[in-house]
């Protein structure tokens, strides 16, 4: 049942972005009402901040209206190709976010020693955040995807299964060794944060 129901869930996407290639409004508008929500909700878990998420999910959905010809299906899910644009695209934006210094912070080297010598919980809370997301970026992607949608988007196994249109045993095994994988490079990264 699951893999009929995954081939009409391509057979559709590749209906749609057919109909995108011809400049169908309304295909887009449709591909944009089954996967907006799976766009944004990855920008806003790179971003964390709505009107970023929001800018990066209509970025995206401009991007393949421009290029609908960019997905092939022979190579993935539609689903997964969205998910690796918005991922890329909202790394790219975080980026940029953060090459731009805020223009009325005070360089940590020019605070008196007394002053930075304390790490606050919203200081500790924004490195653990930083490093997870550095640390996420070091898994093979299958692993990635799994991880970030079975934590961050909510979706259970079999519902992963479903989606991306692999065995439960496959979704269960990369979660499994992409947790382990995570886990031992964040071990490894506070030992060396604590020396």
């Amino acid at each position: 049942m699951a893999l009929d129901s995954s081939n009409s869930i391509t057979s559709r996407d590749i209906q749609l972005m057919q109909r995108v290639s011809q400049r169908d409004q309304q295909a887009l508008l449709e591909l944009y009402q089954y996967y907006g929500s799976l766009v944004y909700g990855m920008a806003l878990k790179v971003l964390h901040t709505q009107v970023l998420a929001e800018e990066i999910t209509q970025d995206v959905f401009m991007k393949i209206w421009r290029q609908p010809d960019r997905w092939n299906p022979e190579l993935g899910q539609c689903s997964t190709w969205l998910l690796t644009l918005t991922r890329n695209a909202s790394i790219d934006r975080l980026r940029k976010e953060q090459r731009q210094p805020a223009q009325s912070a005070t360089p940590i080297e020019m605070l008196p020693p007394e002053k930075h010598t304390a790490v606050s919980v919203d200081e500790a809370r924004w490195h653990d955040g930083y490093l997870l997301q550095k640390l996420l970026s070091e898994l093979p992607v299958e692993q990635l995807q799994l991880v970030e949608l079975a934590f961050y988007q909510g979706f259970t196994h079999s519902e992963l299964a479903e989606l991306l249109n692999l065995p439960l045993g496959t979704v269960k095994t990369r979660l499994r060794l992409g947790l382990q994988r995570l886990r031992k490079l964040w071990f490894e990264a506070t030992e060396v944060d604590r020396d």
